[in-house]
């Protein structure tokens, strides 16, 4: 686990074994990914609100959405929280690094061909791959569907490849360290909710994973090897193609089972991290702890279970059907637990409004609409009518992209100090959260109405139909306004970031006064994080609220001994009146 302290520029910033280097790095090349997604969504909304322009043929629009969801689910916001797992889970932990270094630093260098492939695919014969990010056959498996049906998806295949080679061996890492590397003391009944939410999503990754392994190579095989198991007969441009007796249905069946999961191995993990912020701008202990724990447990087993939600539309059998609505209705209750949990948290709270707070604060809104909306698309009479339209867009764009992203952005403004060493500025991050959360969540509840009104999603030119005249066509615009002022948001964050940079107010070793145990090392956290000794845990991650007057707290290595919570002002304390002491609402 322990490796030698680097000498060298590059094996300390480019090949590096330390675990908080590879997470940055992982950070970054999320960073850098996410612009190549946000401005194809940018191409998408403005070809949507101008189709009379012509900004591209339709045939590239498909390509355009096929990559956005494909960068943004795997190359954005998988990438982000796996660099926020590399960079936490030892400190978290009181680990000195990662249980295989090497292993760790391959699993990002193996990663960043998998975006260079993704980006050079835009640029082959053909364009890049087109037929959605989900891939099902036959157009991404007969070349003469479309175009991107040619080069463009062999090397989305290839991508791919690598993209889970490199999440099972960060995964592997992952579960390694957080079940053998932890320090004396710190049980798993101690451990805090975020290394919780990576353990659980990394156990989900590796189940998952390898059926869609398994589909990606048979599905190169019927590309390049005239094999039929997705693939059958058909005609295209009244030309008879003789391709066997396969189903696509097969693929979409292996492509689900990693599918929904997948949804959860994105959604857990921030969710996970706004559970670990929340409590440090209260001051008081994270609610329902255990409780939501094994709600995390129930949600892992039943999401194994319930991939066939996303296929009812595919002529399945009602009774299969109907038990796919009922498990999946059935997972609602768990997550309930947790975003139940969220809102208690909030209980008789001496609220901070620090950037990081209102964006978890956001976190709770989104989840509240996206959980509702799933409901719907959950159980297979009201899916069957919204399966093709934007009612899905905006729930999955809720949960996948709103909940996570603002869970990713109030991780990263709450351990930005750890990383560098810097507090970011707090104004610009106000103007980036205001920027950011309220045209996010608006976008995708108004695309909620668009699919109520019938308005179907994939569609070069949504005036092509007459029923999308009025509401579904008048919407168009507000959406396309907010992306722009959305887009415009991320410039400020991206400025926030190089300015803290440069001349950001330096933070000591725990600016927010958190109890944890990466908030006892100094900051940015030096090589092998705890110097000679490792700590030793005396108790839980979130004792809050203890002392005399309530204003003190109970750093996880602290042996027990009461620190003040510096912001505790005589207005603050007259304010609450010191009398929260004893109350923790777990």
């Amino acid at each position: 686990m322990s490796h030698a302290e680097p000498q060298s520029f590059i094996s300390k910033y480019i090949f590096s074994f330390d675990h908080k280097v590879i997470g940055i790095q992982y950070m970054i090349t999320a960073i850098v990914m996410a612009l190549f997604g946000g401005g194809l969504a940018l191409m998408i909304r403005t070809q949507l609100q101008h189709p009379e322009m012509g900004l591209f043929a339709p045939e590239a629009y498909l390509s355009y959405v096929t990559m956005h969801g494909t960068i943004m689910v795997f190359f954005v916001v998988s990438m982000a929280i796996s660099g926020f797992g590399n960079f936490l889970i030892p400190l978290q932990i009181g680990a000195r690094d990662m249980a295989y270094p090497f292993l760790n630093m391959l699993s990002y260098w193996t990663m960043v061909p998998a975006c260079l492939i993704m980006i050079a695919s835009f640029f082959v014969p053909g364009g890049a791959a087109a037929a959605g990010w989900t891939m099902y056959p036959p157009l991404s498996a007969v070349e003469q569907t479309v175009p991107g049906s040619g080069i463009g998806t062999t090397l989305w295949i290839l991508g791919m490849a690598l993209f889970i080679a490199s999440f099972t061996m960060g995964g592997l890492n992952f579960l390694t360290t957080i079940l053998n590397c932890r320090t004396k003391g710190l049980t798993m009944w101690r451990l805090p909710l975020a290394t919780w939410g990576f353990l659980v999503a990394t156990v989900l990754g590796l189940l998952a994973f390898p059926p869609l392994t398994s589909a990606a190579i048979m599905l190169l095989f019927d590309r390049h090897v005239d094999t039929s198991f997705f693939v059958t007969d058909m005609v295209i441009n009244d030309q008879l193609l003789n391709l066997g007796d396969g189903t696509p249905l097969l693929f979409q069946h292996l492509f689900w089972f990693l599918g929904h999961p997948e949804v959860y191995v994105l959604v857990i993990p921030p969710l996970l991290m706004t559970m670990d912020i929340i409590p440090v701008f209260t001051r008081r202990p994270a609610f329902g702890y255990r409780q939501s724990i094994w709600a995390l447990g129930v949600i892992s087993f039943l999401s194994m279970i319930v991939w066939g939600h996303h296929m009812f539309v595919t002529g399945m059998n009602p009774y299969i059907g109907k038990y796919f609505s009922i498990a999946t209705v059935i997972i609602t209750a768990p997550f309930a637990v947790l975003g139940v949990n969220l809102l208690a948290s909030l209980w008789r709270a001496r609220l901070r409004p620090a950037v990081p707070m209102l964006f978890a604060l956001a976190v709770i809104s989104a989840v509240g609409f996206g959980g509702f909306g799933g409901l719907f698309l959950g159980t297979m009479v009201s899916d069957i009518y919204f399966h093709e339209t934007y009612f899905v867009v905006g729930h999955f764009h809720l949960m996948i992209g709103t909940v996570t992203l603002l869970g990713i952005f109030a991780a990263w403004y709450f351990w930005f100090p750890k990383m560098f060493g810097k507090k970011m500025d707090e104004n610009l991050g106000r103007w980036h959260f205001w920027l950011t959360a309220l045209p996010m969540i608006a976008i995708f509840l108004l695309m909620h109405l668009q699919g109520m009104g019938g308005m179907v999603r994939r569609t070069f030119d949504p005036g092509t139909y007459e029923y999308n005249a009025g509401m579904n066509m008048a919407l168009r615009f507000p959406i396309t306004i907010m992306a722009y002022v959305l887009f415009i948001g991320q410039m400020i964050f991206f400025w926030n970031i190089v300015r803290s940079l440069k001349r950001g107010e330096p933070a000591g070793e725990n600016p927010w006064d958190a109890a944890t145990l990466e908030w006892i090392t100094p900051s940015p956290a030096p090589h092998g994080n705890f110097g000679a000794a490792l700590p030793v845990v005396s108790c839980g991650p979130y004792e809050y609220s203890v002392g005399e007057d309530g204003f003190g707290y109970l750093p996880q290595s602290g042996g027990g001994e009461v620190a003040v919570h510096s912001p505790a002002s005589a207005e603050e304390r007259e304010e609450t009146g010191g009398t929260d002491s004893g109350e923790t609402g777990a």
